[in-house]
């Protein structure tokens, strides 16, 4: 197993296949497992990277997470860059893991060529969505399914982990609401937008609203919504899904 240190705490990365740096990046409540079965489409041609963000999966816990948590997770990403030498990469993050990419494309132009938001909630946190996504967590814990995925994510401390992310989630909408530090005007990489009309975890029309709200703010992006789907939408509609970003990194 790879890891690398970041601030004090360990990391935990993997490398697959050879070719041009892409990071995948897994979203909310999630490590770089639930990533497995899209990495071989990628890495026949792409010298794939995955990570566990600090608190997730096989990298280090905190005691308390960051409040402005996707910009923080940014920061691991270009951590991750520096200590494996990238000078640059292409991103893909789905969930939580695309305001991640989106801040590191927005924050550090330099390092990137193109980047992939998949399945986001929007610019700004939704405090009916935070309530949504709070509530919904709870209950879910009473479902083995649910459960046993995490475990298989996290290990035993899932519960653990699980908590600590949706205070984290609650405690950004709350206090710091913008998930970006810069504005999408400032953007210097190319960026495919993509999402499922049918995601089940944002009201209908989200993506319609959010795509275009960001694709008028700058010429860099493009979107696609996929007509059916469930969240995220890159792993419900794999093969096209991939299909579009090799096109794009091409």
């Amino acid at each position: 197993m790879s890891y690398f240190e970041h601030e004090g705490n360990r990391i935990f990365y993997e490398e697959i296949g050879e070719g041009k740096p892409l990071i995948l990046l897994h979203g909310n409540t999630a490590s770089s497992k639930m990533l497995a079965p899209i990495i071989p489409l990628f890495s026949e041609k792409h010298h794939v990277i995955t990570m566990d963000f600090l608190g997730c999966g096989q990298s280090d816990r905190l005691r308390e997470w960051p409040t402005d948590l996707w910009y923080e997770w940014s920061k691991q990403v270009v951590a991750l860059c520096d200590y494996l030498n990238f000078a640059k990469v292409d991103l893909i993050g789905c969930s939580g893991g695309a305001l991640v990419a989106i801040n590191v494309a927005l924050e550090n132009p330099e390092r990137i060529d193109a980047v992939v938001a998949d399945s986001f909630e929007g610019i700004k946190a939704s405090p009916s969505i935070t309530e949504q996504i709070s509530i919904g967590r709870n209950y879910a814990k009473q479902n083995e399914g649910f459960c046993s995925m995490l475990n298989a994510m996290h290990g035993d401390d899932w519960e653990k982990v699980l908590d600590a992310d949706t205070e984290a989630v609650v405690n950004h909408a709350k206090t710091v609401g913008d998930f970006f530090h810069r504005p999408f005007s400032e953007l210097q990489a190319k960026m495919l937008l993509t999402g499922s009309a049918e995601d089940e975890m944002f009201p209908k029309g989200h993506y319609e609203e959010l795509f275009h709200n960001i694709c008028s703010q700058t010429s860099f992006a493009k979107s696609y919504i996929f007509k059916h789907g469930g969240h995220p939408a890159m792993m419900s509609n794999m093969e096209e899904f991939v299909s579009m970003c090799k096109e794009l990194f091409d």
